[in-house]
């Protein structure tokens, strides 16, 4: 289905519907205070922000036009990542300069606000609407867009989805078995994982995926060579580290995504363990820096750029107010072998 250009005027406000003033009334507040919240504008009190929010989403409110045109989607990032970000804003920028619409994007670097969420700053801007990605958001985030007639589409969400949240995701189950599958063809029995954090939806998929290709294959997974930690260098080099020093170390390491894995690199140098003569390590993202490390990583490639487009396809299905015919995108992940995996030493 092809979207129609988003920005322009939408239906208007049927029988039945409630109003501004009608929120405004149960309430107890004047309707441009209601207003106020819609447009995530300060100078509310936020008890009555609060009981404003509440209201809205009790009875479902919807504003019945876009009030005027906009320029723009919004990207939503949780701890921005410049080389996962770069692919998925191109992506979504393939798709939405089509439209004559522009791309921004916001960092959130915590959950939760003490005040005003991510999503009450974005109300003021106003954007066609917005792709949350990696990104934690609650039903009540949702609901505050959703009642000012903002989409929302979630891109790899770290949570579980609200359900009517469209979202886009890589295959992150048969990435992970694939990646498993390789180890153990090559002959590796003691494989060490490092997922990601506990939290985290996609990590815990992953590990899930690791757990039962290995007890497919009959060989249970040793709980002693699980590592949880942040999807970052430094927690893939703590813990590679902790791995390299057991007694009866693992001959091959999993990780959960690219970064820890070149952690794992550093850890493996400091120690004197050579890779992939010593020990062997599997990435999962496939950024440009695994092409160029020592060896070569073999990683799983996401298509990073294909999901920020199928993600802005959705969103501008939904800012037409049309319903897309998918709801959940799923795209496919490849084992990408290059250098660091070779068959444990006899």
């Amino acid at each position: 289905m092809t979207a129609e250009a988003p920005g322009v005027v939408r239906r208007g406000r049927r029988r039945g519907e409630l109003t501004v003033a009608t929120i405004a009334r149960l309430a107890g507040v004047s309707p441009p205070t209601v207003s106020r919240v819609l447009n995530g504008r300060s100078g509310v009190a936020l008890d009555t922000r609060r009981r404003i929010e509440e209201l809205l989403r009790e009875h479902g409110y919807r504003r019945p036009t876009m009030v005027g045109p906009s320029s723009g989607v919004e990207v939503v990032f949780y701890r921005l990542q410049s080389h996962l970000a770069i692919e998925i804003i191109r992506g979504v920028q393939e798709v939405v300069g089509h439209h004559d619409l522009g791309v921004g994007f916001t960092e959130v670097l915590v959950d939760t606000s003490k005040d005003r969420s991510w999503a009450e700053h974005l109300l003021a801007r106003r954007p066609v609407g917005v792709i949350a990605t990696h990104s934690y958001f609650t039903p009540e985030q949702h609901a505050q867009l959703a009642a000012s007639a903002i989409p929302l589409v979630a891109v790899d969400p770290s949570g579980q989805p609200h359900q009517a949240v469209p979202t886009v995701a890589a295959a992150n189950w048969s990435g992970a078995v694939g990646a498993t599958r390789h180890l153990l063809d090559l002959g590796h029995r003691r494989i060490g994982i490092i997922s990601g954090p506990s939290g985290s939806l996609l990590a815990r998929e992953r590990l899930e995926a690791c757990r039962a290709t290995m007890e497919t294959a009959g060989l249970p997974v040793d709980a002693s060579l699980i590592r949880a930690g942040r999807f970052f260098v430094e927690d893939g080099l703590a813990l590679g580290r902790e791995l390299l020093s057991l007694p009866h170390r693992p001959t091959a390491v999993l990780c959960g995504n690219d970064l820890q894995a070149l952690g794992v690199y550093e850890a493996a140098r400091q120690a004197g363990v050579r890779i992939p003569q010593d020990l062997s390590v599997i990435g999962f993202d496939d950024i440009e820096n695994t092409k160029w490390c020592g060896p070569p990583m073999t990683t799983v490639h996401q298509p990073f750029r294909e999901m920020g487009a199928a993600a802005a396809n959705l969103l501008l299905t939904l800012a037409a107010g049309h319903t897309p015919p998918q709801t959940r995108i799923e795209l496919p992940t490849t084992l990408v072998v290059r250098e660091s995996t070779a068959p444990p030493r006899p």
